[in-house]
């Protein structure tokens, strides 16, 4: 039974009514599975709506916005060998999570596993879809679909130690592409990410989120990895390239400056990937280059 392999872990902040769409779906799939929601210190009744609709939602109370690193949280609570990140937009489909339990069951390797991804209302595939199905990485002959250097969180179920193996998500990043450097740290420790189009999950956009203040932390995260992990001339390769794609404004001046502030904290944490997943990152940057799902706008 998937209930007992897998958890399904939910962050969320001031969507009350978009959050219980979202967990009457996960509640009534035919493959539901144990969810463990923390609340990141709503304003809007959100806790209290929750627990009085879902008893069986473990639910936990942040008094703050801990950002991404509620999930650690989440994940330190769960009873099963495997988590699912599920947004507060996101819903996953029906099989999906017992198909992320059955992959991860099978290929002792994988930390990872990343779905389908399916843009309401007609449901067009994420525009980050091709950069999964078509990765170039290379990975071993057992792998189940294309072999990943980076994540979606809430379309991707995890294998909880592997998770914990890594520290879960950087508290500094807190939110905003946090996944890239768990990512980058998971297969610098040896294991495997991969996609997997069988998997599916819906992603209903909220049209409450602050676009400009995403895009800031957005480019000092996507900064910051590249200064903690890359050689020199590929972090600075890297970060010319994503300012280049940056409007020239106060909101890109201020992540660079936020980023530059970090300094101090990237030199002591820094810690230079392998060589074999260097090269497997050079490979992906055409298509991070010419990606519309990569783009800092807002």
């Amino acid at each position: 039974m998937v209930s007992q392999r897998m958890t399904v872990v939910i962050i969320t902040r001031d969507r009350r009514e978009q959050l219980l769409e979202t967990l009457a779906h996960m509640t009534g799939l035919p493959d539901a599975a144990p969810i463990i929601l923390v609340d990141n210190g709503s304003a809007d009744g959100t806790a209290d709506a929750v627990a009085a609709a879902f008893p069986s939602v473990e639910l936990i109370r942040s008094p703050e916005n801990l950002g991404a690193i509620a999930r650690n949280i989440a994940v330190r609570q769960a009873k099963t060998p495997y988590v699912a990140f599920c947004d507060d937009d996101t819903t996953w489909q029906p099989g999906a999570l017992t198909r992320a339990a059955d992959l991860l069951d099978q290929y002792p390797g994988l930390a990872s596993v990343t779905g389908r991804c399916l843009v309401a209302p007609d449901l067009r595939e994420d525009p980050i879809t091709p950069e999964f199905r078509d990765s170039p990485i290379s990975g071993p002959g057992w792998l189940p679909g294309p072999a990943l250097l980076g994540v979606m969180a809430g379309l991707s179920a995890f294998r909880v130690t592997a998770f914990n193996e890594v520290g879960g998500f950087s508290e500094r990043l807190w939110f905003g592409g946090e996944e890239e450097l768990l990512a980058l740290d998971l297969a610098a420790a040896g294991w495997w990410m991969c996609w997997a189009e069988d998997m599916v999950i819906h992603h209903q956009p909220s049209r409450s989120r602050d676009s400009t203040h995403r895009r800031r932390l957005g480019i000092r995260n996507t900064l910051w990895t590249l200064w903690l992990r890359r050689p020199i001339r590929s972090a600075a390769r890297r970060s010319a390239a994503i300012l280049r794609s940056a409007p020239a404004d106060r909101t890109t001046a201020a992540a660079v400056l936020e980023s530059l502030r970090g300094l101090p904290w990237v030199l002591r944490e820094r810690k230079v990937l392998p060589p074999r997943v260097e090269e497997g990152l050079v490979l992906l940057e055409e298509s991070q280059r010419n990606s519309p799902a990569r783009r800092y706008v807002g």
